[in-house]
């Protein structure tokens, strides 16, 4: 299953009914847009799955967490992780690319995957579905279109994520772009944005930046 494959209808019902919860939850405003310069409304989900929606070799991009949303509503079709795929509903994503799932895998199984589909079975059976959307949830940022300008003047800010819980923005250096996230595992290496991977799917109300590592809500 895949998100383009996932029926319009359930995705309306889904995103309906926990779009004014994640809206709630957040502390974060949305950001002021012109009347001149109305945003887009391309879905973050319609860009994941634009480059064939499936595994393959360059663990640089963004296969797994794709399919990582696709795996959790394949068991969990009310997941509030359908809200990626309304392009309507302003958020911002930060997407840890494949090479950041494996890492992620080889900590929690001390084994490493040569492949994408494996990485993520790993993943799966070492944490279960539910961990799996936690973390999903943990990258998503509702109610706020963040670009990358935005974040790199939002020094300490602590920004607080669909799944309820916070993360905070450690700007280390605006000039190089260098932006530091800190989750809640104090065990492990904290994520930086990509600098080459900032403002995906720009002029739209879903944004995104890619980042480094996979940013976890708990000690994993």
């Amino acid at each position: 299953m895949n998100l383009r494959r996932t029926s319009r209808l359930t995705l309306r019902r889904t995103t309906a009914a926990v779009t004014a919860a994640l809206l709630a939850s957040t502390g974060v405003a949305v950001a002021a847009t012109s009347a001149s310069a109305a945003p887009g409304t391309t879905s973050l989900a319609s860009v994941l799955a634009a480059d064939g929606d499936t595994f393959d070799r360059n663990w640089y991009d963004y296969d797994i967490v794709d399919q990582a949303v696709a795996a959790v509503l394949a068991a969990k079709p009310d997941s509030p992780v359908a809200v990626l795929a309304d392009g309507t509903v302003p958020l911002t994503a930060f997407l840890p690319n494949d090479r950041a799932f494996q890492l992620l895998a080889l900590d929690l199984t001390h084994r490493w995957q040569r492949t994408e589909s494996g990485t993520l079975t790993a993943i799966a059976e070492a944490a279960g579905i539910d961990a799996v959307e936690q973390v999903l949830l943990y990258h998503v940022v509702p109610g706020a279109t963040i670009d990358a300008r935005t974040a790199l003047a939002s020094d300490d800010a602590a920004l607080t994520t669909a799944q309820g819980g916070t993360f905070r923005v450690d700007v280390l250096s605006k000039k190089l772009a260098l932006v530091r996230l800190v989750d809640q595992d104090r065990n492990d290496l904290n994520p930086f944005l990509v600098t080459s991977r900032l403002d995906l799917n720009a002029g739209n109300v879903q944004i995104a930046h890619g980042i480094s590592a996979v940013l976890r809500p708990l000690d994993l």
